[in-house]
């Protein structure tokens, strides 16, 4: 069983984290996303065609969107189950719908 302090703090600065969850209305499991990434913000901005680099917009560097696998909640140790790591590029909705469709073809329904 998750711990309950853990709900609260896996939901903080979550623009930062890029922390999510989603509930499945077929099956009602939850599902907790974490982004790992390595703690820095991505380049972005606009392409400046004269000059050939990308140019940074207000905001660039504010939040990463990830956290670094060090500080990882989704562990077993915080009493998560069946984690998974997808590979980069791999979408976590796709991971979620292969698993809804198996929890559902084993019966389990909403409360």
């Amino acid at each position: 069983m998750m711990k309950p302090d853990l709900i609260t703090r896996f939901f903080q600065d979550t623009d930062e984290t890029g922390r999510f969850a989603v509930t499945s209305s077929v099956t009602g499991v939850g599902y907790f996303v974490e982004p790992i990434g390595n703690g820095r913000g991505g380049d972005w901005g606009s392409y400046n065609p004269s000059t050939g680099n990308i140019e940074h917009k207000k905001g660039d560097g504010k939040n990463t969107g990830s956290v670094m696998l060090t500080e990882s909640i989704i562990t077993p140790e915080n009493g998560f189950r069946n984690i998974s790591h997808l590979g980069v590029g791999e979408s976590p909705f796709g991971e979620i719908s292969r698993r809804d469709t198996a929890y559902e073809a084993q019966g389990v329904r909403p409360c």
